[in-house]
């Protein structure tokens, strides 16, 4: 591991059964996992109530977004995520479908990851690809965070004066452009 600390966004979502509760104690049974690991949560945003992703994946969707601080690198920071899901019983069987627990690594700090072409080919793909194809490497910033307000408007909570690094946004400029309905349906739980 590195010694220096790095500070990471990540997203949180659980849609596992179509009781909206239950998704929210499934996030912070998450939250708590992180205990047990080399990162430390600084910051929680609320738990908020948003429509599955893409519509008729599921029932409605818990998340939440948190701010961690560790040692640990982007690629142990993914493999504490992956084990954190595999513990709680994410099994990764449809891209995009219902699901226990899902962790994403959304950003850290002003790093793009692998580099600035695979980024922006995966920033780039028709959503029909996107639903088909999955990244073989970690990619951060999150290609698509700033197309979805479900990961925006917690994220805003959190970290509203990130800069992506990329696409040299805030996070209040990149909720701007989403759809305002969009935005209307992420409700405070």
């Amino acid at each position: 591991m590195s010694t220096s600390r790095n500070r990471y966004i990540l997203a949180f979502g659980s849609n596992a059964t179509e009781e909206i509760s239950a998704n929210a104690a499934v996030l912070r049974e998450a939250l708590a996992r992180f205990n047990s690991t080399s990162m430390k949560i600084d910051r929680i945003s609320h738990i908020w109530r948003t429509p599955a992703f893409p519509a008729g994946a599921g029932p409605d969707f818990a998340n939440a977004c948190a701010v961690a601080e560790g040692p640990a690198t982007p690629a142990e920071v993914l493999a504490i995520l992956h084990r954190i899901e595999a513990e709680m019983g994410r099994v990764r069987s449809r891209r995009w479908g219902q699901r226990v627990i899902d962790i994403d690594l959304l950003a850290m700090e002003d790093t793009v990851l692998p580099d600035l072409a695979t980024w922006r080919h995966w920033h780039d793909l028709p959503l029909a690809a996107q639903m088909r194809e999955t990244p073989d490497t970690l990619i951060v910033p999150h290609p698509r965070l700033q197309d979805r307000g479900f990961v925006l408007v917690p994220m805003a909570e959190v970290a509203g004066d990130w800069v992506h690094p990329v696409l040299r946004l805030t996070v209040a400029q990149m909720l701007a452009e989403i759809d305002p309905a969009e935005i209307a349906a992420v409700q405070m739980i």
